[in-house]
């Protein structure tokens, strides 16, 4: 697997497609908007203070596709038009959109000229001059000239990984049975891991720190891990049931064993901690904030604070649709495209039965750093 040529969501608006079926990440930006709205406004102040003017270039980092990439530039938006700078001249935004090459850029830009109606409508007279462009590249990557960003985002993104373990990749079946970190997998591979997930996040601290300007700041939301064992965490449940499922088409012999144990995915929920500790070591940014809180895993349950889950069957699908808009490219490409539908047929029925004696949630680390000049 090449990581920058493979790894996309699933492209369109149709009913399989990542744009319809992106709640969940919708929810989130939707909760994080005060810190970014904060983030916004503290970058803004320190704009007029050291260069006397307005201008800020904002850098959404894994935009994907749909409407939660431009629901990111809506807020950003209205935090500029919204922010009391005094006697400021008129503020300029220039928004850079960045994904992996397979993103659906495309639809991004189909969509460009209903989002100004609609934000001219939103904010009249206080909108200020934006332009957007997309960056297509990976973020493990060097992205843009040194001190030219003012502000980062990046949403859902950083659980990504640049590509898989060395080790894992080189063919040696070290997993088997698994497609990521679950009950049975040795602690040699969990370390492996580990390593790839210090190694790419002290690159990513490294790379935006080069990037951005004084002042500059970043907002980072990302699926981690509520506790400090890895074998059980709630991400890997998610993934064991996929994996669980492709079990099953090996054996009814639809799939090759060997297909699936050469299965591996590019990912790595940290824990608060790891990621404290890959923060304090770049010795590059103060941590501004940092918390977890948790998501339900069917995108459409906005009853947090209640542990049933009150239609499990429902829910599997629901989660279902969710997961295959991510990883659907993945699987088809590995495993062939003839398996897609039955697959996640059998991943919601296997997540409808999980729900049905537990209702388990993602754990979702937002972070928001401050670059230290």
């Amino acid at each position: 697997m090449k990581v920058e040529q493979d790894l996309h969501m699933s492209r369109g608006d149709g009913e399989t497609s990542y744009a319809a079926n992106s709640r969940l990440q919708e929810k989130a930006i939707l909760r994080t908007r005060p810190l970014l709205q904060n983030a916004v406004g503290e970058v803004l102040q320190a704009s007029l203070s050291h260069s006397g003017h307005g201008k800020m270039v904002v850098a959404d980092l894994g935009c994907s596709s749909g409407p939660n990439t431009l629901l990111v530039v809506s807020q950003v938006l209205g935090a500029v038009a919204n922010c009391n700078c005094g006697e400021q001249p008129t503020t300029g935004v220039q928004f850079f959109l960045n994904d992996l090459p397979g993103n659906d850029f495309n639809l991004v830009f189909q969509s460009l000229e209903l989002f100004r109606k609609i934000t001219e409508k939103e904010f009249g007279e206080a909108l200020p001059p934006y332009y957007i462009a997309g960056l297509p590249g990976s973020f493990y990557t060097r992205l843009f000239p040194d001190r030219s960003v003012s502000l980062f985002h990046s949403s859902y993104c950083l659980m990504w990984r640049s590509k898989i373990p060395d080790e894992i990749a080189k063919g040696v079946v070290l997993n088997v049975g698994n497609m990521y970190i679950w009950e049975t997998t040795p602690s040699s591979v969990v370390k492996l891991y580990q390593k790839q997930f210090k190694e790419d996040f002290s690159l990513f601290l490294k790379l935006r720190y080069d990037e951005l300007v004084s002042g500059g700041q970043m907002v980072l939301t990302f699926l981690g891990r509520k506790n400090k064992g890895v074998l059980r965490g709630e991400v890997s449940y998610m993934w064991g049931l996929l994996a669980q499922a492709l079990q099953s088409l090996v054996q009814e012999g639809r799939v090759e064993e060997e297909k699936l144990n050469t299965f591996n995915l590019p990912f790595y929920s940290p824990s608060m901690d790891e990621v404290k500790a890959v923060v304090r070591q770049s010795e590059l940014f103060d941590i501004s904030h940092i918390q977890l809180f948790e998501s339900n895993w069917d995108p459409q349950d906005d009853m947090d604070d209640d542990d049933v889950t009150l239609d499990s069957v429902r829910s599997g699908i629901n989660v279902a649709r969710c997961i295959r808009a991510v990883l659907e490219p993945l699987i088809a490409r590995h495993f062939g495209r003839c398996i897609v539908d039955d697959l996640f047929d059998m991943y919601a029925q296997n997540v409808a039965r999980h729900l049905e004696q537990v209702k388990t949630k993602y754990p979702v680390i937002v972070l928001s750093l401050k670059a230290r000049r």
